[in-house]
């Protein structure tokens, strides 16, 4: 296979082996050119847009997070390994691009900057990050403003001027710098992540450049409630470093913030922790239409990470506990309604079915469409669900949810007197099922389908002419 790009602006270049392409633009502006791959079946080609400006995070981030797979028993092997398994797999095929580790890296302050210093289980943290930058991905990171953070490492402020914390002074920690001497909660009438406070000095910037050194892509920022001035301080904290740097906040954020959510954040979550069950997925997945108006390039409500394959929040991992109908489910919400699409498995476990959760490019390109757009219900009947969203070329992509018990028949109605308003009336659309990948036929002013229980049918309504 080579590649090569047509119309590719001045100060880039690409590699015919690999297709990454490197470089920088000097210009504001938008460029189109066309991606080409080539072997001895021949040529494929696709348009594509390169943006140049302020504005970060055209699309919804793809990648993997190792909060719900190793909890805060992450190291710098699971890291690289998921790294690693993320292209052995082929995911990074399919859009799949940030690796980030959550917490459990924080050791003591030092170095450059007096910026926090990863403790035992991650050796080199540059190292760490040219690593994933050379297998063609990006390098996230964790922290929380508060002086410690909720599994009980050090954060982004302190109580002493010079950085340093005292109950690592007092020894009350363990060999990795976790508050509380060995294993579990902390000793009782110790501070717990319930009642963090924010320390009377911030490391913001000190931090924000160490990252920036270690070639950091993304930030989870993580404390509750995300209040505008602790969110403003790491925003011009990370502008400082002249380094683009996915910022998302955590966790539950706060619905009157969401006018300055946009402005200052990419991301932010809009709930609690998500687990595997299909009450949580449910729950938070169907409640996110007040959000949509926050939503859009750049800026992306966060329902939180994916809950499939090996996941376990630690050294112990599970298969995810929901049923095949239920996953589909839930990948088909979460793209529907642009959401950073954050995987929590143990990537070099994933299995046939999972895999194919995630490399279907019809299905991801709801996601990504560049249009921006969060889905929202159209219709919603005895958990009988109708979510639909507007794409850039015009088309509609429509999710019908059975969140009933039993199998059931769900439909939706088009023109001027149906739940999905289109401009040209009661137009004729090509159908097509996007997990089959296969077209149903042309159908004028309505569609219905048979949806299992807890399950989907997702569909592209397409303008036939």
């Amino acid at each position: 296979m080579s590649f090569d790009v047509v119309d590719l602006p001045e100060g880039l270049k690409v590699d015919a082996a690999t297709g990454q392409i490197t470089g920088s633009i000097k210009n504001v502006g938008e460029y189109k050119v066309t991606l080409r791959a080539t072997n001895k079946l021949g040529t494929s080609e696709k348009a594509f847009k390169i943006v140049v400006g302020d504005k970060i995070a055209l699309t919804p981030p793809m990648g993997w997070s190792s909060w719900n797979c190793w909890g805060d028993a992450v190291s710098q092997d699971k890291v690289l390994s998921s790294a690693r398994a993320m292209v052995e797999k082929g995911l990074r095929n399919h859009g799949w691009t940030y690796i980030n580790i959550d917490d459990g890296w924080q050791g003591p302050r030092g170095g450059k900057y007096n910026a926090i210093q990863p403790n035992s289980k991650f050796q080199d943290m540059k190292a760490l990050g040219d690593q994933i930058h050379e297998l063609g991905l990006k390098f996230g990171i964790y922290s929380s403003p508060w002086h410690g953070t909720y599994a009980g490492y050090v954060g982004g402020s302190a109580n002493n001027e010079d950085g340093t914390y005292d109950w690592i002074r007092q020894g009350d920690h363990d060999e990795n710098y976790r508050y509380g001497r060995g294993p579990g909660s902390p000793p009782e009438g110790k501070p717990t992540w319930t009642n963090w406070q924010f320390g009377k000095y911030s490391f913001a910037k000190q931090d924000s450049r160490q990252w920036a050194d270690w070639g950091v892509d993304y930030l989870k920022y993580d404390w509750f409630p995300n209040d505008v001035p602790h969110v403003m301080e790491m925003t011009d904290a990370l502008r400082e470093t002249g380094r683009d740097v996915v910022y998302s906040l955590s966790n539950t954020g706060i619905y009157d913030s969401a006018p300055d959510y946009v402005k200052y954040a990419n991301n932010w979550r809009t709930t609690g922790d998500i687990v595997d069950t299909w009450e949580s997925v449910s729950r938070i997945g169907f409640a996110q239409d007040r959000w949509a108006p926050y939503t859009g390039p750049g800026h992306w409500s966060d329902p939180d990470m994916l809950v499939l394959g090996m996941v376990g929040w630690g050294p112990n991992l599970h298969p995810t506990r929901l049923t095949p109908d239920e996953q589909y489910t839930h990948m088909s919400l979460w793209c529907l309604l642009s959401a950073p699409l954050l995987l929590g498995c143990d990537l070099a476990q994933l299995d046939e079915f999972t895999l194919s959760l995630l490399t279907n490019d019809e299905v991801i390109a709801i996601n990504q469409d560049s249009l921006g757009r969060q889905a929202t219900q159209i219709s919603n009947t005895g958990g009988k669900t109708v979510y639909a969203k507007t794409l850039e070329d015009g088309s509609y992509a429509i999710g019908f949810f059975n969140r009933g018990e039993s199998e059931a028949v769900i439909g939706v109605k088009w023109g001027p007197w149906g739940s999905l308003a289109t401009p040209d009336g009661g137009a004729e659309f090509t159908v097509r099922d996007l997990w089959r990948q296969k077209d149903l036929g042309n159908y004028k002013s309505s569609f219905e389908t048979t949806v299992p229980a807890h399950g989907v049918v997702l569909v592209r309504l397409i303008p036939a002419k």
